[in-house]
């Protein structure tokens, strides 16, 4: 298995707050790699690095074996690495099938020549958008809101509609960033399914940083635990509930998914 994500020696100040110190990881093609720590611990700046949003004090950032350190965001979307949000940033306007298919990059309706001059090729570059997102919504059990304006969707399924435009996108790597923070749990569980079948069936590899220690058990293996801008710990989850370091550094004594 080759690293898909690499993070060599990375550290990141903030003034003269040293918010990732010196921390190398890994995520393997074609894992669902888990990152978590407790808050103050760096994880959120790290998936930040990685994401392009700014970039390292030091240290460096390889993604399929080339250096992005820096690189920023739109770069790296054109290098197969895509993201979602927190919040979801959905174009509320559009209906759930016009966010997916304002995704795709250098269709031929975006060129003056082909727009006047082929239009055939127009048509069809569109017929075949049209076809994959309604593909897309029919994995993330979507089709019944597709002409719904995305505005008007709950918030799990605006963080399953950004999940769909990231699959357009066909991307090597997806940063999940706490799909669960507002999503109920039968939605929950919808998106978490759609993950492992992406995972599963299509080879897609995802990075997540969550807080919901369960969707992490379910989905990610390895399971990266950083704290004071360090790794402390990479494995199973089940290692991780039981490691006495971890237990007390990150959740004060008490178990793994019991402390608040």
């Amino acid at each position: 298995m080759s690293s898909l994500i690499e993070v060599r020696n990375v550290s990141k100040r903030f003034g003269g707050v040293l918010a990732v110190d010196n921390c190398s990881l890994k995520v393997e093609r074609g894992t669902i790699t888990g990152l978590i720590g407790p808050n103050g611990a760096g994880k959120t700046t790290m998936f930040n690095m990685v994401a392009g949003a700014f970039a390292p004090t030091s240290g460096s950032i390889w993604l399929d074996g080339k250096d992005v350190t820096g690189m920023p965001a739109h770069e790296l979307f054109e290098h197969g690495l895509s993201r979602t949000f927190q919040i979801a940033q959905e174009f509320s306007h559009l209906t759930s099938l016009e966010n997916l298919m304002v995704v795709t990059a250098g269709k031929s309706g975006e060129s003056f020549f082909d727009a006047c001059f082929r239009r055939g090729k127009v048509v069809r570059d569109e017929l075949e958008t049209r076809r994959k997102a309604e593909e897309i919504l029919q994995i993330l059990r979507l089709t019944h809101v597709k002409n719904e304006s995305a505005g008007n969707l709950s918030g799990g399924q605006k963080k399953l509609l950004e999940l769909g435009r990231v699959m357009m996108a066909d991307p090597q790597v997806v940063l999940l960033d706490e799909v669960a923070a507002g999503v109920n749990r039968t939605l929950l569980n919808d998106l978490a399914s759609v993950v492992e079948t992406l995972n599963r069936d299509k080879g897609l590899t995802f990075f997540v940083i969550e807080h919901d220690m369960d969707l992490i058990a379910r989905l990610c293996d390895p399971v990266i635990v950083m704290a004071a801008g360090s790794v402390m710990m990479q494995g199973p989850m089940a290692e991780i509930r039981k490691n006495p370091e971890v237990i007390e550094a990150y959740f004060g004594g008490a178990p793994v998914g019991d402390a608040a």
